[in-house]
């Protein structure tokens, strides 16, 4: 459990000083947000490293508008916004960098490499467990806070390939409309059905 005590210049663990609010010039609700963010770098470097562990699998939506978001045009066209891809059994080549993460999915019978920023992510879901992560876009002045802040980047990992040498590959896809495309699936049919962001969103 977590405490809180005053400061020593007045200011009590209630948000207030003297009866005026307290700016948190520490601004925690950033260095809590990319503290978050890295909950999903750790989670996909261990899969990078050993692959998905029991039934877990991740839904994870970002902003395809954002700087770093390497997509095919054709995906772009499609999801100009913000899409959702879901590693379960058909993804391949996932390598997690300091900065961002790289994956390769099958959209419609089409290979795609995709590279997301971390920073891009709007949304990360582990359907198995029902842990919900909710990411808001930062301002430039916010990253540059946290770039103050000196923030650690987590260390990168590359996909181990599966005993059995099978590709643990999937992706699904979604638009904010809830539209669906799924790619075939290279061992066992799946009857996952993707599910809208606004089914799993939650506040951090």
């Amino acid at each position: 459990m977590i405490g809180s005590a005053g400061n020593g210049n007045g200011s009590g663990s209630d948000g207030f000083d003297g009866g005026q609010p307290v700016e948190d010039l520490m601004r925690y609700d950033l260095l809590v947000e990319h503290a978050l963010r890295q909950v999903v770098q750790y989670a996909l470097a261990r899969v990078a490293r050993t692959g998905l562990p029991g039934k877990h699998h991740f839904y994870i939506a970002f902003d395809t508008r954002h700087e770093g978001v390497r997509i095919s045009d054709r995906l772009r066209e499609k999801y100009p916004e913000e899409m959702t891809i879901v590693l379960q059994h058909q993804f391949w080549d996932l390598k997690v960098l300091p900065d961002r993460f790289e994956v390769g999915l099958s959209f419609g019978g089409v290979p795609e490499k995709l590279s997301i920023p971390f920073d891009a992510i709007t949304g990360f879901y582990d359907q198995h467990v029902q842990f919900a992560l909710q990411f808001r876009k930062m301002t430039p002045e916010e990253d540059e806070m946290l770039a103050l802040s000196g923030r650690q980047p987590a260390p990168s990992a590359t996909a181990v390939e599966p005993p059995g040498g099978d590709a643990v590959d999937e992706a699904q896809a979604t638009s904010d409309a809830g539209e669906t495309e799924k790619a075939p699936a290279a061992r066992d049919e799946t009857k996952e059905k993707v599910v809208s962001l606004d089914a799993f969103r939650k506040k951090t």
